[in-house]
């Protein structure tokens, strides 16, 4: 897809043990004073990086990797049992590849939670990490502020949540807007805020397309449940990587060596936000889906809200975060908020460790 590459951007292969990954880079201008590594989130890949990467300082090398089954990486299984591990390691693996030591680490939706599961294994070499509209430290739905699980099972969560024709229309590669369920609609209704305002839709679309369907990869498998809404995660592909039966991050409070937090996030995200309407409990709260137990067996998962207790935690541990809010932006600050996200991450990076 080098046609998808905007000018000064280069992408190469990378053989690992593990995989082969299609990386990203924007060189530094003369010798990197650091490298920033930026991880994608779900339906996407590291095209949607390339603006950020490209406005950087000339001095910072900027990597994006594309995970398992996305953009150009290799389309291998996902095991969901592990949580994020899967991504955590191929990062790893590809960083291992390159000889990279310290990186100073940015994900975005998922890829926040592959940064933070990167954080619990190799602390010691992560100099920073921006996690931008991240997905709870604790998972896609089925927990109470606490984290803990609502149903045994975390019913409702994973693979079985995904919209069939979303499915459907990603494995043919329509690239139409002429229904609410197309890739090209979902961007504009779920990825941003305001997409008319924004350049580049034809590549983030494309961007999505390369997403592998299937039970291995997106959106997995799920297993029969005897509580609403008669679902429960399987073991397998992306959307039960981050079933809170899987994923659970919230160690990273723990953790000796604490890198400096930014948590940015829009007020006006679709996806990751209290009130999520990817979220099956809150589609169950406002009657699109039949059948809801109501609040007090399945409410929303407050995502915003753990995320924030997550990082109190982390500051009261010892460690540092800042978070920073763009009022009316969706879920995708680095498009919608370009310049603003720029400068946040630059301060961030250049913040003395």
């Amino acid at each position: 897809m080098t046609d998808h590459l905007l000018p000064g951007i280069h992408a190469h292969d990378v053989s690992t043990p593990r995989l082969r990954a299609r990386v990203l880079e924007r060189p530094a201008a003369s010798e990197a004073a650091s490298t920033v590594v930026f991880v994608h989130g779900n339906v996407s890949s590291s095209l949607f990086y390339q603006p950020t990467m490209l406005a950087l300082a000339p001095d910072v090398r900027a990597l994006a990797v594309d995970l398992r089954g996305f953009g150009e990486s290799e389309t291998l299984p996902v095991d969901a049992t592990r949580g994020l591990s899967d991504f955590a390691d191929d990062v790893t693996s590809v960083l291992d590849a390159l000889g990279v030591g310290q990186v100073h680490l940015v994900g975005w939706s998922m890829g926040g939670g592959v940064v933070m599961q990167l954080m619990l294994d190799a602390p010691e070499r992560i100099v920073s990490v921006t996690l931008e509209s991240p997905v709870s430290p604790y998972g896609f739905g089925g927990t109470a502020r606490d984290g803990s699980l609502l149903s045994p099972d975390a019913a409702g969560t994973g693979g079985g949540g995904a919209n069939p024709d979303f499915v459907a229309r990603l494995n043919a590669n329509d690239t139409s807007a002429d229904e609410a369920t197309s890739p090209r609609s979902v961007y504009r209704s779920a990825y941003v805020a305001a997409p008319d305002a924004l350049e580049h839709e034809d590549l983030w679309v494309a961007s999505m397309l390369t997403t592998a369907t299937g039970p291995d990869n997106y959106p997995g498998d799920s297993t029969p449940s005897e509580n609403w809404p008669g679902f429960a995660p399987g073991g397998r592909g992306v959307l039960n990587t981050m079933a809170p039966t899987h994923f659970n991050a919230s160690g990273i409070v723990d953790l000796a060596h604490k890198p400096p937090v930014l948590w940015v996030r829009g007020t006006a995200d679709a996806i990751v936000s209290d009130t999520s309407f990817f979220d099956l409990n809150m589609l169950g709260q406002v009657g699109a889906i039949p059948g809801w137990p109501g609040a007090e067996i399945a409410p929303p998962q407050p995502m915003v809200t753990q995320t924030r207790d997550v990082l109190d935690r982390y500051a009261a541990q010892g460690g540092t975060y800042r978070e920073v809010v763009f009022d009316g932006c969706g879920h995708s600050p680095h498009l919608e908020q370009h310049d603003a996200f720029v400068e946040a991450l630059s301060a961030h990076l250049s913040t003395p460790q």
